[in-house]
C-alpha cells in the first residue's frame, strides 16, 4: 500500500541538521535535509562518489565549489553536483529545506 507523506512536516527543530532518507534502491538514494543555519566546519569539502541533484525546497542557501566559487540559492533553485566535486556549505538560513537524489 503507497503510503502519502509531506515533505514539510515531521520536522522537530534541532541545533544540528537532519538526514532523513527516504529511500535507497537499485544506485539512488533520497534524501530530505533540514539544516537549521548548519555550515560545514571550517576546512571541510564534501567529496562524493555519486553525483547529488539537489534542490533547495525552502529557506536560503550558499554553497562554496572549490573550482566554481559561491552560488547563493533561494527556494526553487536546483543544480547538480559532479562526482568529487568539492563543495561545502557557506550558510544556510533557519529554515533551509533540501531535497537530495544521489545517482551514479
Amino acid at each position: 500500500m503507497i503510503g502519502v507523506k509531506n515533505v514539510f512536516e515531521d520536522i522537530e527543530p534541532s541545533d544540528k541538521e537532519i538526514i532523513e532518507k527516504f529511500i535507497e534502491k537499485d544506485g539512488i538514494r533520497i534524501e530530505r535535509i533540514a539544516s537549521f543555519s548548519d555550515r560545514s566546519e571550517g576546512g571541510f569539502y564534501y567529496d562524493q562518489e555519486e553525483y547529488e541533484f539537489v534542490v533547495l525546497i525552502k529557506g536560503k542557501a550558499q554553497l562554496f565549489f572549490e573550482n566554481k566559487g559561491k552560488f547563493d540559492l533561494k527556494a526553487g533553485d536546483w543544480l547538480i553536483i559532479e562526482p568529487h566535486e568539492r563543495h561545502r556549505v557557506e550558510y544556510t538560513s533557519k529554515d533551509a529545506l533540501w531535497l537530495c537524489v544521489f545517482f551514479r
